[in-house]
């Protein structure tokens, strides 16, 4: 998948993903004022809402944008109507085109991360059938709690060809409080950077990376440039740019000098792109769309044309 990925990325010529992380503050009053009257003020009400702003955000920036990255937190508040939304704006992404990272951020032992794998990245068995359930094409993972709680999740991705992304180094302001440790000869960062390589090797594709990703964050460039020179064959996903702060100058350093490497996220910055704009909510998919040209426009003028071998 991070071939796919990177294919992706260079047919659009575009290392960029929309985060699809939703509150009922970015949806314009019109959609939120038609639901509520379908649905009454409920959890099905904003799920629906929801699902059609998704919808328009994903036709608007379709054969710009090569991937998308719907964050679970802002659907699971919303119960079994928002995990709904949650699987279908997935799906639909999925039939669109868009390579679907699921920002999960899971991390557990045992049964229990076999059990996260198989709902994310394989298959359920149900008697002698199998079903894949969220079926993400790669999600993010939380592995401070060892190396073992990421290994069924490398099998998963083995079978099915798929990636999933470390968090290393993030981009929220307390994250030196564990991750700047130092932990015998290096920073907890580093040691988890380096478990993610340690993960992944051996599983190189076509463009040398391989199917252990790290999140690391826009927000601490000179973290991210001893990174990408410390793991040569890791891609990283790059949160943080836009609203938290991150700029064009800052992710540069999570490529490689062929402009391969990584894939930076926007989530407000293009969701919100209407209010920040000051527009009718009415062209909200618009601005949604102007917002992502800007940002690829931005990002591959500093790091030049992506093309791959």
């Amino acid at each position: 998948m991070i071939d796919a990925l990177l294919s992706r990325i260079d047919a659009l010529n575009n290392p960029t993903v929309v985060g699809l992380d939703p509150t009922l503050e970015m949806i314009p009053s019109y959609l939120r004022e038609e639901k509520f009257a379908q649905y009454g003020k409920t959890p099905e009400a904003v799920a629906e809402m929801f699902l059609a702003f998704n919808r328009t955000i994903l036709t608007a920036v379709q054969g710009i944008v090569p991937a998308v990255k719907p964050q679970i937190a802002f659907y699971e508040r919303y119960g079994l109507a928002g995990l709904s939304a949650y699987e279908k704006t997935a799906a639909l992404a999925k039939e669109m085109g868009f390579v679907v990272i699921g920002d999960i951020k899971r991390g557990d032992i045992g049964s229990t991360a076999q059990a996260y794998a198989d709902a994310w990245l394989g298959e359920t068995r149900v008697g002698e059938a199998s079903h894949p359930v969220f079926n993400a094409d790669c999600v993010t993972l939380n592995g401070y709690m060892g190396s073992d709680t990421i290994e069924p999740f490398v099998e998963a991705c083995k079978a099915g060809d798929k990636c999933l992304f470390l968090l290393v180094k993030t981009s929220n302001p307390g994250s030196g409080e564990l991750q700047n440790m130092v932990a015998g000869d290096r920073l907890v960062y580093k040691v988890m950077g380096d478990m993610t390589a340690k993960l992944g090797k051996g599983t190189e594709g076509r463009y040398g990376f391989h199917l252990a990703g790290a999140v690391v964050g826009a927000t601490y460039p000179s973290d991210m440039r001893e990174l990408r020179r410390r793991l040569e064959h890791t891609f990283f996903l790059v949160p943080g740019y836009g609203a938290q702060g991150g700029t064009a100058e800052d992710v540069q350093y999570a490529f490689d000098k062929y402009g391969h490497g990584a894939i930076v996220n926007s989530s407000r910055g293009i969701m919100c792109a209407w209010q920040k704009e000051g527009i009718d909510g009415q062209d909200y998919a618009a601005a949604a769309r102007r917002e992502a040209i800007r940002m690829r426009d931005e990002i591959v003028g500093r790091i030049g044309r992506i093309v791959l071998p």
